[in-house]
């Protein structure tokens, strides 16, 4: 006589439960990471002391804008932050093909060269620039902080391109080759043309290193007409009390643009525009 084992039967989850999971530690996470910019925007709507006000009130912008200088120091770090953006995105495009399409002990030591270069910190730099830049009038110069910005950031940028770059089937300049492009005709054309979401995410990852700076223009600024919003940001700060206020207030004006060109910029984070360029292969 023949017996069968009976299996045990699995459990069933109910999709409904599972996702109601998911959607209640989603928002938990959020809540968190969300915590902090919400404490700041409460406190920098909050109204300040020896006022009859008692609801939110944009009173602090209005003081931050009339009674300081959060204007010129916005203008600065704009000024900076802008210009190493653009110099670190023209120097790691073509950086960044040569480490995605170059072979050879040359390519190899370059990227090894990066990668050390990479894993300095930028305080171990700052006193031997310091020294160097004051030999050549750029301490305390808008100018020098951007070259800084600029050195900092081209070894990531430099990866993250050439990581975009690899994504870009070789045969696509092939083509181009035998159509009678040279090398950097299809580098610009072909590959450059086709990199727009590496581009803008090595643009804002150079623009949000030096907007957020605040060890190097510390150090290199002297001046308070040359002040970035990180420096500007201290001044708030006394020896027996802060005002809350203010500084809330002056961190939310240096939140609002990256989060505006994230914003404006999102659309163009799409890949797939080459999708097509293979078909029939």
């Amino acid at each position: 006589m023949s017996t069968t084992a009976t299996r045990p039967r699995k459990l069933a989850l109910d999709p409904r439960r599972a996702g109601m999971g998911r959607t209640l530690a989603t928002a938990i996470v959020t809540l968190v990471m969300l915590g902090p910019i919400l404490v700041v925007f409460w406190l920098a709507l909050r109204p300040r002391l020896y006022t009859d006000i008692t609801g939110p009130t944009l009173e602090t912008f209005v003081y931050i804008f009339a009674e300081t200088d959060i204007l010129l120091w916005l203008k600065n770090s704009a000024m900076v932050s802008t210009l190493a953006t653009i110099i670190s995105v023209i120097v790691a495009a073509p950086a960044g093909y040569v480490l995605s399409r170059g072979r050879g002990g040359a390519v190899s030591a370059y990227s090894l060269f990066i990668f050390v270069l990479q894993s300095f910190p930028v305080v171990v730099f700052v006193i031997p620039l310091f020294i160097m830049f004051a030999s050549v009038g750029l301490v305390d110069s808008l100018s020098g902080v951007a070259i800084i910005y600029v050195a900092s950031s081209v070894a990531v940028a430099c990866w993250m391109m050439s990581a975009y770059f690899d994504t870009i089937p070789v045969t696509l300049e092939e083509a181009a080759w035998i159509d009678g492009c040279s090398v950097f005709g299809g580098f610009v054309r072909i590959v450059l043309r086709n990199s727009l979401p590496g581009v803008l995410s090595t643009a804002i990852y150079a623009f949000l290193l030096a907007w957020n700076d605040y060890l190097v223009a510390l150090v290199f600024l002297r001046s308070d007409d040359r002040f970035t919003l990180p420096i500007g940001l201290q001044t708030f700060f006394q020896q027996n009390q802060t005002d809350w206020g203010p500084v809330m207030a002056c961190a939310v004006v240096m939140l609002t643009p990256p989060v505006l060109i994230f914003a404006l910029l999102n659309r163009f984070f799409s890949i797939g525009g080459i999708g097509g360029a293979l078909a029939g292969k």
